[in-house]
């Protein structure tokens, strides 16, 4: 398990019209629930505070030089940019997670965070597990699917998309126990100190280490997923990065600030 650091958090709605989802939001984290219009100054006695209004739950860490809130949104901005011009099946995590004509692996993203990565690949046309472990990000992402299944141009897209609460190892141990079926391609991203070049990247990394902490079980995950996956096990990493401790890949996938290392298990 990733060490887990010690956190405020509270839950606060934006007017009284979502103040039964911040209710559930507190139940269901044990956090303190705020009473809609909380001012500035009792927001900043907590380190974050979700947030609950028309635009979506947001994260937003408190303090007057904060970023601003770290939310999933499917429908508009960079994500809907690159479901238009992403390149389609010529794009890099296409190749490395083995699409190509007639071909569209089932994938586990067992390290889903914010979901971006696996939106793409459903896009493509692939059905995605998403297994995401931190509660609170976890929330974020099933709002974001919410949004997004009841948009016209994303509803399709999300419909092959599912979200697994709980920790990756055990969802994988679980695959192994289950008569359904397995992955074709299981996808690691496990939180690394990533290029501070980006701006975005920077706020939702530095944002979720304060609340979840860096990953400490990578070597384990690839460990078991190498056990579950039919066809291939595929790493996401910095592109300077060194490979996960265990097995060498079977080869990489390399762009200009990252990689995918590719751990082939049989031929599609």
């Amino acid at each position: 398990m990733s060490e887990k650091p010690v956190t405020s958090l509270a839950v606060v709605p934006s007017s009284a019209d979502f103040l039964e989802q911040a209710r559930k939001i507190s139940d269901a984290l044990n956090i303190q629930l705020l009473e809609p219009g909380s001012k500035p100054e009792q927001l900043q006695s907590f380190l974050m505070v979700l947030s609950c209004s028309a635009q979506g739950l947001q994260l937003q860490q408190t303090g007057p030089k904060a970023p601003g809130p770290v939310f999933v949104d499917f429908v508009s901005g960079a994500v809907a940019h690159r479901r238009k011009f992403g390149g389609g099946i010529g794009q890099q995590i296409a190749k490395a997670v083995g699409i190509k004509s007639g071909v569209r692996p089932y994938i586990a993203d067992v390290t889903a965070g914010l979901g971006k990565d696996a939106f793409v690949l459903a896009t493509l046309g692939c059905e995605i597990t998403l297994v995401e472990r931190s509660p609170v990000v976890a929330m974020l992402l099933q709002d974001g699917l919410e949004r997004g299944g009841r948009d016209l141009e994303t509803a399709e897209i999300i419909a092959r998309m599912s979200l697994f609460r709980g920790d990756g190892i055990d969802w994988l141990e679980k695959s192994l126990d289950s008569d359904e079926s397995q992955p074709d391609v299981i996808y690691l991203d496990p939180m690394f100190p990533h290029s501070k070049k980006s701006a975005q990247v920077k706020k939702e990394m530095n944002l979720f280490r304060k609340l979840i902490g860096d990953d400490t079980d990578t070597a384990k995950l690839l460990e078991k997923a190498l056990k579950v996956a039919n066809n291939r096990v595929v790493v996401k990493r910095p592109r300077k990065a060194p490979i996960i401790e265990g097995p060498a890949p079977s080869f990489a996938l390399e762009g200009k600030s990252g990689r995918f290392d590719i751990y082939a298990i049989k031929s599609f």
